[in-house]
């Protein structure tokens, strides 16, 4: 009979107990035989698998294998381009060929530009089958920290810039995983949005901020689908390692949001294990016997409760427990390869953006007369994912230049590589691509950014593409503007020469499925339907976190504070090269005028919004709508507290055949008109209207409506420290100060009234206002108690309940 996980908890002694939290390998946690509990294994990859044929084994001298640790840190970072069908990893790196080819689907970056939650749930089902092949039982991923600067080496591993698209993307992908019997770990909580001295830095970040943005993206993700397990940050956050983090691990992980799942570090992101077991990480990854040996002579010393131990354990007992429930009710299924890999070329075709297309560039036209140049090394070798923990020796890559010759096949398709396979300039390669782009009728070119300098522990040096790829556009546009360019970048890039040539693609790192992908968009079998999960600046100066990224002297300040993204260019009046939610069609939508209906109250109160979308063009296509909530400015003190001009509150997309409509529904919730009051700690509903925005970009709003939502919040939070202006600008202020005057301090109504008008100038704090007008203290705990009749009193009873004196 199998013990339940209390019963197996109350029979281990210490040094099990020990061994339960302190992992065992670089994969795997401690099996205890005795009791019947076995290793639990993971594996890297939230885009896809990567699994070592051998497991790495421990050292009887180390506490681990270092330099196979640091070499899954590095990998793909020399060799990040791979070639078509390489089912060897010959051209990947050694720790990377040493893996189990595996299905690399698109990045998160990338399939964030999909706004398609139901592609990937399917991913994360996907995924689950790959990895119980393997035997894996929890995927190291998604990652959702919020894309702050394009700059991030790790960027491209995370969805976007907005918490609600990286939530709801996330949040089905960790579906298909767990519905399918593999636990997702969401990491990287929190604050980790950089990779500069990832280990020391301090994100220094306002509680509103932080509320609003970096810790609502984890909030979202974990109240739709209940990851097993959560991994926290290398950085500290607001001067504590986020490892060792009571605040966020603690009260608001578990306290606030009700999490109850495994907690567990990211790899070696402990320095004080004693400390980061009190905090609320129960699993430290992976094994470090001076750690393990640390937190025993604390236990031992009964300096920690032993029931702060016991919990971690029961959390890791549970999910062992559900694992194994999980897995027996459904049993594994092979995966089945060729659909996975259609799978990652759907969801390449959809996370790519057309950004222009100008004289109707795209698609490529089928013609016995055409000639179609390709330029570029990734047209035969493309760069399909990033550096490091993220990286997967896909089992097959799909090439571009041979997709789009068996896509075209009465055009001449011709290929010129036009500079280095390293990406740098070659004068001879050059010359040859620009004489044949004189006589094409279309030309193609495949360009990228460093590969090599981003990626896990690199940040981007800055947002240019490579300058032998940048100066050969610039060049063949002088000698025909009929070009196309395919960008190949981890996150946003300056695009100098974009008003020089007709056609953008924006790429990113899509996956094994890229290449026959990107060839159906250019040829038109596949209609483009991808749109932006960040803003792309017009220079890196414009972006919102310049002044502060990466950080100085072990400090990275958030200086933007809740302007982030979309979020700052709109609150500064900023055009950027391309707007958040952005992305062109070869087809056009029109939107149909909105009803708005609201019921309920405060926080339980709903709004649903139904609008019509329909196809106006000629070929069929995906729309993305998008529903922004803008707050105007009601003119009272509340208008102090800082709104951006609009916030992405809900997205979707429809499927419409030329000349098709449907009805869209969309339910809005109290939250959704809320901001994070860091005085009542609560989320406050302001007085005054909001504006519910629909449109196809953020900055291509097609339908507008005013709403009211009843709100839970009219004011400030007052204290007898307010400045007495502040006060009085409250409506219910006066005549419950006039009457608090009278019961306490024998004014009648005429002096009470006179004392408030000459008062309303006072800048000073309610109580010493007072003090001074009055020649004595008052009682702070009366005066208190007026304040909160003041937020909470029905100004008409305060009325009637004093006579005019």
């Amino acid at each position: 009979m199998r013990h339940t996980p209390e019963q197996q908890l109350a029979q281990m002694s210490l040094d099990e107990k020990l061994d339960l939290v302190s992992g065992h390998s670089l994969f795997t946690t401690s099996a205890i035989a005795r009791l019947g509990v076995r290793s639990l294994r993971m594996a890297d990859g939230s885009n896809g698998l990567r699994v070592l044929r051998e497991a790495p084994t421990m050292s009887a001298e180390l506490d681990d294998d270092t330099d196979m640790f640091f070499g899954l840190v590095e990998t793909g970072r020399d060799t990040d381009r791979a070639g078509p069908d390489t089912t060897d990893g010959a051209e990947a790196s050694a720790l990377l060929g040493a893996s189990y080819p595996a299905t690399c689907f698109p990045a998160a970056s990338v399939l964030a530009c999909g706004w398609n939650e139901a592609t990937l749930y399917e991913i994360g089902s996907a995924l689950a089958r790959e990895c119980r092949a393997r035997d894996v039982d929890v995927l190291l991923g998604p990652g959702v920290n919020i894309r702050r600067s394009a700059r991030a080496g790790r960027s491209f591993e995370y969805y976007s810039e907005d918490p609600v698209l990286s939530a709801d993307m996330a949040a089905a992908m960790i579906r298909g995983l767990q519905d399918n019997g593999v636990a997702a770990s969401l990491k990287h909580f929190a604050c980790n949005n950089s990779e500069t001295e990832r280990i020391t830095m301090d994100s220094v970040v306002e509680e509103r901020a932080l509320r609003e943005v970096y810790l609502a993206v984890f909030e979202r993700v974990i109240a739709r689908s209940n990851p097993w397990t959560v991994m926290t940050a290398y950085n500290r956050l607001n001067g504590i390692h986020a490892s060792e983090n009571a605040w966020l691990l603690t009260d608001i992980l578990r306290g606030c949001w009700g999490y109850g799942g495994v907690v567990m570090s990211d790899w070696h992101a402990i320095g004080n294990r004693p400390g980061a077991l009190e905090a609320g990480c129960d699993l430290d990854m992976p094994l470090s016997r001076a750690r393990k040996a640390s937190l025993r002579q604390v236990m031992t010393r009964h300096d920690i409760a032993p029931e702060v131990l016991d919990h971690a354990c029961l959390r890791l007992l549970r999910l062992v427990e559900h694992l194994d429930s999980i897995q027996a009710a459904r049993p594994r299924q092979p995966p089945v390869w060729r659909e996975h890999h259609a799978l990652a070329v759907r969801a390449a075709a959809e996370g790519c953006v057309l950004l222009r297309n100008t004289h109707a560039r795209l698609p490529l036209q089928d013609g016995a007369h055409n000639t179609v140049l390709v330029i570029g090394t990734d047209a035969l070798c493309p760069q399909i994912q990033g550096a490091g923990s993220a990286a997967v020796n896909a089992w097959q890559v799909d090439q571009p230049l041979s997709a789009l010759r068996s896509l075209l096949p009465h055009v001449t398709v011709l290929h010129e590589p036009g500079w280095c396979e390293d990406g740098t300039a070659d004068p001879q390669r050059q010359a040859e691509a620009l004489q044949k782009a004189a006589r094409a009728t279309s030309v193609v070119i495949f360009a990228s950014t460093p590969g090599a300098e981003a990626g896990e522990d690199a940040d981007r040096k800055n947002l240019d593409l490579l300058p032998a790829h940048n100066a050969l556009i610039e060049r063949v546009c002088r000698v025909n503007p009929a070009v196309a360019v395919v960008v190949i970048t981890p996150d946003a890039a300056l695009l100098p020469w974009r008003d020089d040539v007709q056609a953008i693609v924006a790429a990113g790192y899509a996956g094994q499925g890229f290449g026959l992908a990107v060839a159906e968009l250019l040829c038109g079998k596949r209609n483009f339907s991808g749109k932006l999960s960040t803003s792309w600046p017009e220079r890196e100066a414009d972006a919102p976190a310049f002044l502060g990224y990466p950080g100085e002297q072990g400090r990275n300040i958030y200086r933007e504070g809740i302007f982030v993204g979309y979020r700052y260019f709109d609150r500064r009046d900023i055009t950027p090269l391309y707007p958040f939610g952005f992305g062109l069609s070869y087809t056009t939508f029109h939107y149909g005028q909105p009803d708005v209906q609201a019921e309920g109250q405060g926080a339980e109160q709903t709004v649903r919004v139904r609008f019509w979308l329909t196809n106006t063009g000629t070929r069929p296509g995906r729309e993305i709508w998008q529903l922004y909530i803008g707050r105007t400015d009601t003119g009272q003190r509340e208008s102090r507290v800082s709104y951006p001009v609009r916030v992405l509150r809900a997205f979707g997309s429809v499927t419409l055949e030329p000349g098709e409509s449907r009805e869209v529904e969309v339910c809005l919730s109290g939250r959704d008109f809320a901001y994070f009051d860091c005085l009542r700690q609560d989320w406050c509903i302001s007085a005054g209207a909001a504006t519910i925005e629909i449109g196809a970009s953020s900055r291509d709003i097609r339908l507008r409506v005013s709403h009211t939502p009843d709100s839970t919040a009219q004011h400030f939070a007052l204290t007898v420290e307010t400045p007495m202006s502040a006060v009085l600008d409250h409506p219910a202020a006066a005549p419950v100060l006039r009457g608090w005057l009278m019961d306490t301090q024998g004014l009648d109504g005429e002096s009470a009234d006179m004392l408030l008008r000459k008062c309303r100038r006072s800048f000073l704090g309610l109580h010493n206002t007072l003090a001074w007008s009055l020649g004595h203290e008052p009682d702070t705990a009366s005066l208190t108690q007026a304040l909160c009749r003041i937020v909470s009193f029905d100004l008409s009873s305060e009325s009637e309940s004093h006579h005019a004196g």
